[in-house]
């Protein structure tokens, strides 16, 4: 949950002032100085944008923008933003025409790349209500961890498909005091690495205090030991998600409280710490002293059968073009890429058919698989659906094959671009050799709804194989279980339960002898059994009833 930062008084906590004046950042804010009658100096974005006299909240002169068949925006990029600085955003507005609402659509942002930071207060998914008055904007923010610029964005929009009216800006400022903040009073609690597949989750509480933090460094490596190099004070850590090097780090800022690791090594073990600190560049202060949070996850033995990000085009995956001009196509929105399709085109919806196709792919020799994604969406129109299918030519036209729909196992996006992960989809009933996914869009010449994916992984375990069996040595009873099992082990181990998508349920520390396991919270089925004991792995399948 994010979380407003207010300006707190400076005796309260013992701030120090660098400089004690606050300056405005964007320029020309007040709207006074123009180019022309259609240009403010210093705006880079102005979109019908017109030099407004009479309907002004301070000085000669606002802005007037006109509502049209799409957004038009009106916009400043503000450069030196300090991360864990705190910064005053105020602008005034004055909508009192039915046929146009504005709402500020801002970005923090690092070397020009988007930062999803603050989203619900910078980018609102509430527009303007009519009013005679002028209203203000008026928040105070954070930078979050890595930001170095600032766009100040705010836009207009047509009002039940009327178009030609206005609202008026005024007044835009961002300020900043320029103080430093003491190092933060206590670490965050109850951090801990719960891994999920082939991703780890990180999940902790804010820290409390006098000083809470600006933001946190966490900082990861591939190793069974547990042991993190604390940052330097002064010295800010980049974010390095390449884990060539066995490290990696990350800034979060504060209010997240989570964080996900990705597409990692499978049956891998990690090691997590997590540093709160305050301000940043040359002034960051890290906390390192007393206890510093850390834990560990291993990621499940699993197979990445197929892994799609769209960095490169379209990949893996193949669009095939049924009905209309609109198809599938790599897109970018900052610094994230993805697949996107929409029948929208040059302010109209238009009918299209199109299938975005998987790879062929054996599933054969998989005694469980699993697909996941994210997917994003916005505007009217139809659902996206998601189909199998075990005997299409990879070529055809897909509806001269059969292809099942699986649509309603996954979880969808709600609308509003916001990314949505599609939880478990299990293909574990569908394992064949020759197997294809599919994504179907469908849009109509009065409605076409923008929708995009990413992050495909079809991930699966492995059947048992002669290899294994060989391993299969793990002696407990009884099998099929009820509510528990007994555990007879050779030498201390470490034991741990997978279901069949590999997902961790119980990990537990046995000793040498008899171990009585309680499985009290586990559901009816088929599970995997691992214990790890002096470098050697074994592998049993357990039955719960």
């Amino acid at each position: 949950m994010k979380k407003l930062l207010f300006f707190i008084t400076v005796i309260a906590f013992g701030l120090i002032s660098l400089h004690g004046v606050s300056q405005n950042l964007v320029q020309n804010g007040g709207l006074e100085s123009w180019n022309n009658s259609t240009t403010p100096t210093g705006w880079d974005i102005y979109d019908n944008i017109s030099q407004e006299s009479t309907q002004v909240h301070s000085g000669a002169y606002s802005a007037s923008h006109e509502s049209a068949s799409s957004s038009k925006k009106l916009s400043q990029d503000i450069d030196s933003i300090v991360e864990g600085q705190q910064y005053h955003i105020i602008y005034y507005y004055k909508d009192n025409d039915p046929n146009a609402r504005t709402r500020i659509w801002s970005y923090w942002m690092q070397d020009g790349n988007y930062l999803d930071a603050d989203a619900n207060v910078l980018r609102p998914a509430t527009y303007s209500q009519d009013n005679s008055e002028w209203q203000v904007f008026d928040v105070t923010l954070t930078a979050p961890a890595t930001a170095n610029e600032f766009r100040f964005e705010v836009r207009v929009y047509k009002q039940d498909n009327n178009i030609g009216g206005h609202v008026y800006y005024d007044d835009f400022s961002m300020q900043t005091d320029n103080t430093i903040y003491p190092e933060p009073s206590n670490y965050p609690s109850g951090f801990t690495a719960t891994a999920n597949g082939i991703n780890i989750n990180l999940a902790w509480t804010d820290a409390t205090g006098n000083q809470i933090p600006t933001g946190y460094l966490i900082k990861g490596e591939m190793v069974t030991d547990r042991g993190c190099e604390p940052p330097v004070d002064g010295i800010p850590v980049a974010n390095d998600l390449d884990w060539s090097d066995s490290n990696v780090a990350v800034n979060v800022s504060y209010g997240d409280e989570y964080y996900t690791f990705e597409s990692l090594v499978p049956n891998q073990a990690y090691n997590f710490c997590i540093f709160p600190y305050t301000n940043g560049g040359a002034n960051i202060d890290y906390k390192t002293g007393g206890t510093v949070p850390e834990d560990s996850a291993t990621t499940a033995n699993v197979t990445i059968i197929n892994s799609e990000n769209f960095d490169n085009g379209l990949g893996t995956w193949t669009p095939n073009n049924v009905h209309g001009d609109q198809e599938w196509n790599q897109s970018t929105y900052g610094n994230k890429t993805f697949a996107k399709m929409s029948g929208y085109d040059s302010g109209s919806s238009f009918a299209n058919e199109d299938w975005l196709i998987s790879p062929a792919m054996n599933l054969s020799t998989y005694q469980t698989v699993i697909f996941t994604f994210t997917s994003s969406t916005k505007y009217n129109g139809n659902p996206l659906q998601l189909f199998y299918s075990t005997d299409y030519d990879d070529a055809g036209n897909p509806n001269d094959f059969t292809w099942t729909e699986i649509t309603n196992q996954a979880s969808w996006s709600d609308g509003n671009y916001n990314w949505i992960e599609s939880g478990n989809v299990s293909l574990t009933s569908y394992v064949a050799n020759g197997f294809y996914l599919a994504f179907k869009y469908t849009s109509t010449n009065d409605a076409s709804a923008a929708w995009e994916v990413d992050g495909l992984l079809v991930s699966g375990i492995k059947n048992v194989g002669v290899s294994e069996n060989k391993q299969n040595n793990i002696a407990f009873y009884p099998n099929p279980a009820t509510d528990h099992i007994v555990i007879t082990a050779e030498d201390n181990a470490t034991v741990q339960l997978f279901d069949l998508t590999g997902k961790p349920l119980e990990n537990v520390a046995i000793v040498k002898g008899e171990n009585y396991i309680p499985l009290n919270n586990i559901t009816k089925g088929l599970y995997i059994l691992q214990m790890k004991s002096k470098g050697h792995t074994f592998i049993a399948k357990l039955m719960v009833k």
